[in-house]
């Protein structure tokens, strides 16, 4: 009787935590499941989105893309822009984080200060960087030209135009993985650093023997999420520099998002959509099994 009673609760437990789930799940299912598997099917088409015509395309799209000039610069360009900001933007937020680790009068100050660049949406940040970058009367080439350096053109010189959107967004995301780092500094115990202390290791020994092997799983999470966000990068092009100059700064997603909408190709955008998925899956799971660690503390 006992053991019935309990298998009673356990599948009205189970009910309810699916019914709890279910709203949930639902979510998921409309919003994200449902439109991956529709641009699935659609990047199999050749698929105009004004007239929602479509006819098959098996695997054109993809064999096209493979060879198409305009996209496989768009990804070279977001591997660059990939390949500059992970490692910049790790060190610095690791390094900031170092900074306002310890207590001292002012440091919440300093928390807010590097923070407050993440609360700011995108949008308003490429804006105002928009501003600054101006050629004519940009803050930036101002200041430049009052201590006698020559200006710069991040807007329209196409050497340089993705450095000015590389600063962009270091510079806005680099609060949140101090924060990030930080959380991962204060759950390494004080002992270790005291033992290693005792054995005689300085600074710079204790940092490489101790900081960093038990920020290991920290730093995987940090690189893995960012390189999945310098790879899909969209908001700071499009507001900025639109692509140019001379498509200089044309990341993938910003084809994607011209050739879905403004040659109205959904078939062609959604199968190029589908290669930067498998190209970041497969990046994420190598990330994945770098930093993967044993290490408990």
């Amino acid at each position: 009787m006992k053991g019935y009673k309990s298998g009673l609760y356990d599948k009205q437990e189970t009910r309810a935590a699916f019914l709890f789930i279910l709203p949930a799940l639902a979510l998921l299912l409309l919003f994200i499941f449902y439109p991956m598997t529709r641009a699935l099917l659609i990047s199999f088409q050749n698929y105009n989105l004004i007239s929602a015509h479509s006819t098959p395309a098996g695997l054109d799209n993809y064999r096209d893309l493979l060879s198409d000039s305009t996209f496989l610069a768009s990804l070279g360009h977001s591997f660059y822009f990939a390949a500059v900001v992970i490692p910049l933007q790790t060190v610095i937020a690791l390094g900031l984080a170092l900074l306002v680790r310890k207590s001292f009068r002012g440091v919440g100050i300093f928390r807010t200060i590097y923070f407050l660049p993440v609360v700011v949406s995108f949008a308003i940040a490429s804006t105002i960087f928009k501003l600054i970058y101006n050629k004519d009367y940009g803050m930036l080439n101002i200041i430049l030209k009052g201590i006698g350096l020559p200006t710069l053109d991040f807007l329209s010189n196409p050497d340089i135009s993705m450095i000015g959107i590389i600063i962009l967004c270091i510079w806005k995301a680099m609060g949140f993985f101090m924060i990030v780092f930080l959380a991962g500094l204060n759950n390494i115990p004080d002992s270790l650093y005291e033992a290693a202390h005792m054995d005689g290791a300085g600074p710079f020994q204790q940092f490489v023997t101790v900081t960093l092997p038990l920020l290991k799983r920290t730093m995987g999470f940090v690189v893995v999420i960012t390189t999945m966000d310098a790879l899909k990068i969209f908001v700071p092009v499009y507001i900025t520099t639109s692509g140019g100059p001379a498509q200089s700064t044309s990341t993938v997603v910003h084809y994607i998002y011209e050739t879905a909408f403004k040659q109205m190709n959904m078939g062609y955008a959604s199968a190029a959509a589908f290669i930067l998925f498998a190209i970041v899956l497969v990046i994420s799971v190598i990330q994945l099994r770098v930093f993967r660690t044993d290490v408990e503390y």
